[in-house]
């Protein structure tokens, strides 16, 4: 076998590391599901992130206070591309309910928003690089 199956990484990396992110956000989706705290929290802004082709992210920025008593404002890991899909329910202003992690309550859900789509999505399409680079390589080796 020649150099050509040093090509298989490339499919590979990019397999494992959408399994890992996707696997990532389950956890940690499933971990406050379990141990989380519910908050009664407030929408208080939009945080604006731009890439780098342009596209625009808003991601609104929850404020509750926990259990103990600190106050907590962070914005949401997940950024919608309209301005529009983050008024109303999500609006500046809004009544949400935020889960989050009692001892680091920078890891937190507002319900309705953030959900485990792109995890789920990002999961089952890393597995299916991963194993599908992992058979190609296979079938090569045992092939010479």
């Amino acid at each position: 076998m020649e150099r050509e199956w040093l090509f298989s990484l490339i499919p590979l990396t990019i397999g494992v590391l959408f399994l890992s992110f996707g696997v990532y956000g389950l956890r940690l989706a499933s971990a406050l599901r379990r141990t989380g705290v519910t908050a009664e929290g407030r929408i208080v802004r939009h945080d604006v992130e731009r890439n780098d082709e342009g596209t625009t992210f808003y991601h609104p920025v929850a404020a509750w206070t926990t259990q103990d008593g600190r106050e907590c404002a962070y914005a949401s890991r997940f950024g919608r591309t309209r301005h529009g899909s983050v008024r109303g329910a999500f609006g500046v202003g809004a009544l949400v309910v935020v889960q989050y992690d009692p001892e680091n309550p920078r890891r937190f859900a507002i319900q309705g928003w953030d959900v485990t789509t792109f995890d789920r999505l990002a999961t089952v399409l890393g597995s299916v690089i991963t194993a599908g680079t992992l058979v190609v390589l296979l079938v090569r080796l045992l092939t010479l």
